[in-house]
């Protein structure tokens, strides 16, 4: 008789330190889950944008009114752009977690030789692409109406990064502690909405009383429009300094949460 001998061992990991085919894998399922509806995730918020500017493009008229040394238009158009980034790469990131638990096919990425830190990476880095994707025709679309002009594309590659690397984390927490679509609402629209429009995209801060000015000050959101919008116009209202290293710190412990939600198990695995 012959006799088997136990080649593998189960639970123990055969694909080295990471999992490169499946951390691919996973990355590539997510950029088609927004690529194949398109006009949904990507188009929908450049024509968001769009509209805000042409908007406000309207009430302003002709007259022309100066924010740290360029127009008015000029200011407001990369702020614009960093909003739709910000909220969306919390959308793609919460929708994935949130849609997989209500649908009940959360077992399959629970059940995938994936660790805890493969997964959310995974997640978070399509969140990121899908920040670069708006941004890229964002700012097509808005050189056909205004003068824009990229002056730093190593600061916008940065906070490119770090945006949605931030909210793309965020949102993954979220989706964990969301039961359902209401409550990921709940989130979107007392939290994350209000503070990226109180964060500097349509005014200087300077302009806000002392003690909302220094709240202002530490308000991510802030941060995260006030770099970005550097990289165009080549000033800015803050610290680039400060800026990136909290955003940097603040990406760090949002994404470790989210690492230790998702090993536990909060509330996708009963």
């Amino acid at each position: 008789m012959v006799e088997l001998k136990k080649k593998y061992q189960i639970g123990k990991r055969r694909f080295g330190l990471i999992n490169w085919v499946g951390v691919y894998s996973l990355y590539k399922k997510e950029v088609l889950r927004f690529v194949t509806v398109a006009g949904q995730t990507i188009i929908g918020p450049v024509v968001t944008s769009v509209l805000f500017l042409t908007v406000i493009s309207l009430a302003i008229g002709d007259e022309r009114r100066d924010v740290l040394g360029v127009s008015f238009i000029q200011f407001l158009a990369p702020g614009l752009i960093a909003m739709q980034i910000i909220q969306q790469s919390f959308s793609h990131s919460s929708s994935t977690l949130l849609m997989g638990k209500v649908m009940g096919n959360i077992v399959d990425l629970i059940g995938a030789p994936l660790s805890a830190a493969e997964v959310t990476l995974s997640i978070i880095f399509a969140s990121i692409t899908r920040g670069i994707f708006i941004s890229v025709f964002s700012i097509v679309v808005f050189s056909l109406m205004v003068e824009i002009e990229i002056k730093n594309y190593l600061i916008l590659m940065v906070y490119l990064f770090l945006n949605g690397f931030l909210m793309g984390a965020a949102g993954f927490v979220a989706g964990q502690w969301s039961d359902k679509f209401e409550h990921l609402a709940g989130v979107t629209n007392f939290i994350i909405v209000p503070l990226s429009f109180l964060s500097g995209t349509f005014y200087e801060i300077d302009r806000l009383p002392e003690p909302l000015e220094l709240i202002s000050f530490y308000n991510p959101f802030f941060h995260m429009i006030d770099g970005f919008r550097y990289a165009f116009i080549g000033d800015l209202d803050g610290s680039l300094s400060f800026g990136i290293t909290y955003l940097l710190i603040l990406s760090i412990i949002v994404w470790f949460i989210s690492f230790l939600l998702y090993k536990k198990g909060y509330k996708i695995k009963s």
